[in-house]
């Protein structure tokens, strides 16, 4: 990467670092609110789908955005945003009012959504396009570690108060019950208004940086034009497959561990036990009785950690080797892994499917990067598309569930399978046309 870009580069991944974190700090926030309410599953349910929603109905329109204005204006938009829907969960937690909640959610979720839409693209052009998956992978992977910091500190300054589960509740009495209800509403409210905060001042130091204006102009054509190009509709496909496998995955490792009945494998094994405990060290909890859940829910650290240590390793890598055959080679890598667990059981089995992590990391920059490769400046246009395509996350999840009801995880999770075998088709197309 030449001089001239450094310092922007810089600059735009320490954005990706911060939204990474700010975005675990309101999930972490997010249960104590839901305690608040008093939800049916539906409800509880609809906590996902205004998230995923945001990117399905904010992407097209903040691509067009971002073409009109540029990408760090684009940036600014979203951290505004972002920081107008963590003001909403203030008022959201003092009425109680569920709706006004799920509006804060959407919010701040189409805050975010609009930065990816902005930021992706622009680290992508900052140099050397031969460079580009390696310099998202970078960018990404300040992203990972940002997620993987936050829930320390929000177990260590905001959660660590005790909240009680709706069994301990039901031996409150109806006031005691409203003053407990009130008092969690008013323990967030601060911690939003922190976090509005903190998404101004990212928008004010945003604002101050000089970033190079990289588009050109007004490209004609539109989305029908992006739409035209095959690479970008693969690429698309290849984003919310990718995101849905992720997801499922990380959603059932702890339903798919009691399945296999690990509790007391986790247990008797040296090496998962001291897995937990270091995890279990990171995420500031004690492992002392923690039922089996507990155990698969700390192990599920290293699924999500080894996505960020592979994104460095993967930026690394990419220097030397094409990226859409480091993106074969891991999406071959996942999907054997997958198949590893189903067809194993006990210590084996829970060691490949949290290996799957790994191999997740580069897949989305080096899918996003590859697929708005041939765009120029209509690359926001391509990135809206494909910040669509995320909705992934809110169709195959739900779909990997109904199979696991009928048939069980073993063979639900071919599912992902599947996801993975198209990514190493989209690689091994790519490698064809080149």
């Amino acid at each position: 990467m030449g001089s001239t870009f450094r310092g922007p580069f810089i600059v735009v991944t320490s954005l990706f670092f911060m939204w990474g974190f700010i975005t675990v700090m309101v999930d972490g926030l997010i249960p104590r609110l839901k305690d608040v309410f008093e939800l049916t599953f539906l409800q509880a349910g609809l906590v996902q789908f205004a998230w995923f929603a945001a990117y399905g109905l904010i992407s097209i329109p903040g691509g067009n955005l971002i073409e009109r204005i540029g990408y760090k204006k684009g940036i600014l938009v979203g951290l505004t945003v972002a920081a107008v829907g963590c003001l909403l969960f203030y008022p959201a937690a003092g009425t109680r009012l569920y709706p006004l909640f799920l509006l804060a959610l959407f919010v701040v979720a189409g805050g975010i959504t609009i930065l990816q839409v902005a930021a992706n693209p622009y680290i992508s052009v900052l140099g050397d396009p031969k460079r580009a998956s390696s310099r998202l992978n970078l960018a990404q992977a300040f992203n990972s570690l940002g997620t993987t910091i936050a829930p320390i500190v929000a177990a260590g300054f905001l959660l660590s108060d005790k909240i009680l589960n709706s069994d301990q509740q039901k031996l409150l009495s109806e006031t005691d019950l409203e003053a407990y209800r009130l008092a969690e509403a008013s323990a967030v409210q601060g911690p939003f208004a922190a976090l509005a905060l903190a998404f101004l001042l990212l928008a004010v130091l945003m604002g101050l940086s000089k970033l190079p204006r990289i588009l050109g102009g007004n490209p004609d054509g539109g989305y029908a034009k992006v739409l035209q190009n095959k690479r970008l509709r693969f690429g698309a496909i290849g984003i919310f497959v990718y995101v849905g496998a992720e997801v499922a995955i990380g959603s059932y490792m702890v339903n798919y561990g009691l399945e296999l009945g690990v509790d007391e494998v986790i247990r008797e094994s040296a090496i998962l036990s001291s897995m937990a405990a270091i995890a279990g060290s990171i995420r500031g909890i004690s492992l002392e009785g923690i039922d089996t859940k507990g155990l698969i829910g700390a192990l599920l650290t290293f699924y999500w950690g080894g996505a960020m240590i592979g994104r460095f390793v993967g930026s690394a890598v990419m220097n030397r080797l094409a990226p859409h055959r480091m993106l074969g080679f891991f999406a071959l890598c996942a999907a054997g892994m997958t198949i590893l667990s189903v067809t194993s059981s006990g210590v084996l089995a829970l060691l490949a499917l949290l290996s799957v992590g790994f191999f997740n990391s580069i897949m989305f920059p080096t899918i996003f990067t590859l697929g708005i490769s041939e765009l120029g400046d209509l690359k926001p246009l391509g990135s809206g598309v494909l910040c669509t395509a995320i909705v992934g996350g809110a169709i195959i999840p739900p779909a990997v569930g109904a199979l696991a009801d009928q048939f069980g995880f073993a063979l639900a999770l071919i599912l992902p399978v599947l996801c993975y075998f198209y990514i190493q088709f989209f690689a091994m197309r790519i490698a064809n046309a080149e």
